[in-house]
């Protein structure tokens, strides 16, 4: 990359191997599904996340709100965390467009619901109220700093969902880090969920794309509500090939992403005008500590002049996300710069 860009892994370019994959793909109308490249894609993340169909669809946001409006009516409830994606990130769609109202409970640090809290917001059977549908995870979860849910854990909600007829969907935009960090296979950290989303335009590097993940059934449904939405691509094989390449590839190399967190986070923590906050996989979030000697306007601009960039969210902080394009030199750059701005 021309600059250090860590304001997010969305920022990531293709590769050079997919580069060419996507000029040689073999491609058909998606739409009929007769995209080869794209079947191809759906049925390589359908097993590799374990269950039996898989669509691919235009973002993350969008894989999200299939999922909730293919398993909710109108005016039932999902719950959710208040700190979650779908609630914060994605523009109201479930409540706008799916006509599905939010019951948010809160994000416990490490990412969870806790049970407790589950169990009493799952409404009774009472006229008066909306029909508790479904339950809605993060995994990694983005604004917990970018922590795994493990396994354990799912499971738990899962059995907490069965046992009052309830879905799970777990929003898995970045679910190949979890499996890095954790060292647990994907298809099990999802085993208990009725869908599953995942990103290949972030930390994998492909250009474009999503794929949502179920019961071959749901899969069928979600496929009418992705046209509905206008999310029907024709010949889409030629972004279906980067992902292809995503999946085998990207996913492999994710914990190299997360030892360079972990050196910047350890180097972060060194400048005692900023809090860092616990790393976990390949997002970092600091602050400035109330006596920062600099503004974090100041220090965003000081790195913008040396081609650095990270992200700023006002009260939310400062984050810095590692992916493919950011290597050891990167790193070593960036805790230099950040030493010179707060030495002043």
């Amino acid at each position: 990359m021309n600059n250090i860009d860590m304001r997010s892994d969305t920022v990531t370019w293709p590769t050079p191997e997919m580069r060419h994959a996507m000029a040689a793909a073999e491609v058909g109308d998606d739409v009929y599904g007769e995209d080869p490249t794209v079947n191809r894609l759906q049925e390589a993340a359908a097993q590799r996340l374990g269950k039996e169909a898989a669509l691919f669809v235009p973002s993350g946001a969008m894989g999200n709100l299939i999922a909730l409006m293919t398993h909710c009516q109108r005016g039932d409830e999902a719950i959710l965390g208040d700190l979650s994606h779908p609630y914060i990130y994605e523009t109201g769609g479930m409540s706008a467009l799916g006509g599905i109202q939010p019951r948010t409970l809160r994000n416990q640090p490490d990412g969870t619901l806790d049970l407790e809290d589950i169990r009493l917001a799952v409404r009774e059977d009472d006229v008066h109220f909306p029909i508790s549908r479904l339950i809605a995870l993060e995994n990694t979860h983005n604004r917990c700093n970018g922590v795994p849910l493990k396994a354990e854990y799912i499971a738990a909600v899962g059995e907490l969902a069965r046992q009052h007829g309830l879905l799970l969907h777990i929003d898995g935009a970045r679910i190949f880090n979890a499996t890095a960090a954790l060292g647990v296979p994907a298809s099990e950290l999802v085993a208990p969920a009725d869908s599953v989303t995942f990103c290949l335009s972030k930390g994998l590097c492909a250009p474009v794309g999503s794929v949502l993940c179920g019961s071959a059934d749901f899969i069928r449904r979600a496929r009418r509500i992705r046209k509905q939405l206008g999310g029907g691509m024709r010949q889409a094989g030629v972004l279906a090939a980067a992902g292809l390449i995503a999946l085998d590839v990207m996913t492999e190399r994710l914990g190299e992403d997360h030892a360079r967190a972990a050196r910047l986070a350890a180097g972060l923590a060194e400048i005692s005008q900023l809090i860092v906050h616990p790393q976990h996989t390949n997002i970092i979030r600091f602050e400035l500590a109330p006596d920062a000697k600099v503004d974090g306007q100041d220090m965003l601009a000081a790195l913008a002049a040396e081609g650095i960039r990270i992200g700023y969210g006002g009260y939310w902080g400062f984050r810095i996300v590692t992916h493919y394009w950011i290597d050891d030199a990167a790193v070593d750059k960036t805790l230099a710069a950040l030493g010179r701005i707060f030495a002043k």
